[in-house]
């Protein structure tokens, strides 16, 4: 796999969307580890022409990440119930409430942009993407890596035909990559006993990977590779708030909680004043939430408010420390 992804360490940068940006990518890149593009809130072009944008400033291979889709079926009822119970963040905001939350059909553009600009590797959250698509970019040398978070989940990947896959353990920041109902919180440790053995595909586990020991420890227990998300948001190249990477430094432990209020979605962040009030709202399903939220969310962090922002990170937070994506390497090798 190291050999495959052109990388010094068995490190991936994981791909956070919303979060990533092409200096982060190549910074990750650069320094030895595989960086990764979250793609999963660009349409076909804006994925293109990041890609290229990472292009101008490496060389080396990246990954791209994109959501799978799945089209939701729009409850008239439901959707007015979860309006409603975010009308308070409007009115707080002086915002008027989202009306047009129809998503389009984005995924086929981008799965043509990672074929048009012969992108290395390519993984996917959210589910599986047809045996078309699979068999297309693997056609293309693309290799192709699935999400899981069970071994239920991981066999899937592997019967699907992908080249590997990221086991995502319960302590992982932003979204949990579940398919299969009940959605599970299984911790990494377990989790990676648990399917060791039971795949012959790679594994690349993540979730709460915040020192050397965290490292040594998933290779020696059958891991190929580690993905690290929460500890490299406080990297100097990361892109996000001044104010994001400041709760992550402040934060304390067993601060972080899983809310479906932003997105429709399970996600880990920062339990804030928006999760709290959330609890137990009617929220509709992914990714109409995320359209409904989008404005209370860009109107909070233009009013440097962070109490109604989703700030995605991992169960270890508080462990992690700042500097340049180099320094953060450096000491989990």
């Amino acid at each position: 796999m190291l050999h495959k992804f052109e990388i010094q360490y068995p490190i991936i940068q994981a791909p956070m969307a919303g979060v990533t940006s092409p200096k982060f990518v190549a910074a990750c890149a650069e320094a030895g580890v595989l960086g990764s593009i979250g793609a999963g809130y660009l349409d076909g072009e804006q994925t293109k022409s990041f890609i290229q944008e990472v292009k101008k400033l490496t060389q080396k291979p990246f990954a791209v990440n994109l959501f799978v889709q799945e089209e939701p079926r729009i409850d008239v009822e439901v959707l007015q119930n979860a309006r409603m119970a975010l009308q308070p963040f409007y009115d707080e905001l002086g915002l008027s409430p989202v009306q047009s939350v129809m998503s389009s059909e984005v995924f086929e553009g981008q799965v043509q942009a990672i074929l048009d600009e012969n992108v290395a590797i390519c993984s996917f959250t959210f589910g599986i993407p047809s045996a078309d698509v699979i068999h297309r970019l693997k056609e293309n040398n693309v290799y192709v890596i699935g999400t899981a978070t069970t071994l239920n989940e991981a066999k899937c990947v592997e019967e699907a035909g992908m080249d590997a896959v990221v086991l995502q353990g319960g302590e992982a920041g932003g979204h949990r990559g579940s398919f299969i109902e009940p959605i599970q919180f299984i911790n990494r440790n377990e989790l990676l006993q648990q399917v060791v053995g039971g795949i012959t595909i790679p594994i690349i586990v993540t979730g709460g990977i915040v020192s050397k020991d965290d490292v040594k420890m998933a290779l020696a227990d059958g891991a190929q590779a580690v993905q690290i998300g929460t500890a490299l948001l406080v990297a100097d190249e990361c892109e996000i708030s001044t104010a994001y990477k400041n709760a992550i430094l402040q934060s304390k432990a067993q601060q972080t909680t899983v809310t479906r209020a932003f997105t429709g979605k399970p996600a880990r962040g920062l339990a804030n004043d928006f999760t709290k009030r959330m609890k137990d709202a009617i929220v509709a399903p992914y990714p109409l939430q995320h359209y409904l939220t989008s404005t209370i969310r860009k109107e909070s962090a233009q009013q440097g408010n962070s109490q109604y922002v989703s700030m995605w990170m991992g169960e270890n937070c508080y462990l992690v420390q700042p500097g340049s994506v180099k320094d953060i390497i450096a000491k989990l090798i």
